[in-house]
């Protein structure tokens, strides 16, 4: 969910009802002492997406506290060379909420990772988002990919793809 992502060339669905369902979860979050991770694209030398430029930073609109741990990824897969996986260890965390941009990139290869290292997830279903494709409407990819997560099957965890909504009424 960063500047570079969304762009007037990159048009996203539902931007403004992703982030605030996304902002909506983490203030839940906050609210139950749970921690609060943010994902952010480190080009790394490539050209795209470099520490600190405008296109790095968060979209100006998603509700990012001192509390919420930031995490730079290197690829799509965000345990990839990251620290998340050592975050989560430190934290105790089993169960990861997720959410973000874009649907059959960084979230989809996020999912097929984290599924393989025995989480419990939940794809927030309304929680993320694509652009247009040539094949594809980003409405279409979104229900394709949730449809995909509901069908995987996980090696121990579990994995569901609820809605915000349905979300909050467990939480």
């Amino acid at each position: 969910m960063q500047k570079g992502s969304f762009t007037p060339s990159t048009p996203r669905y539902d931007t403004n009802g992703t982030v605030n369902r996304i902002n909506s979860l983490a203030d839940r979050f906050r609210k139950q002492n749970l921690p609060v991770i943010y994902i952010q694209h480190d080009g790394n030398g490539s050209g795209t997406f470099e520490k600190n430029t405008t296109e790095w930073e968060i979209l100006d609109d998603l509700e990012v506290n001192q509390t919420d741990i930031l995490i730079d990824k290197y690829a799509n897969d965000v345990f990839y060379k990251s620290n998340l996986a050592a975050t989560l260890k430190s934290h105790d965390i089993k169960e990861l909420y997720i959410t973000g941009c874009a649907t059959d990139f960084c979230v989809e290869a996020t999912i097929q990772s984290a599924i393989t290292k025995e989480f419990d997830i939940t794809v927030v279903a309304d929680g993320h988002t694509t652009g247009e494709r040539p094949h594809l409407s980003a409405k279409d990819v979104i229900t394709h990919y949730n449809w995909v997560w509901q069908h995987m099957i996980p090696t121990q965890g579990s994995i569901t793809v609820q809605s915000l909504e349905e979300i909050i009424k467990k939480l």
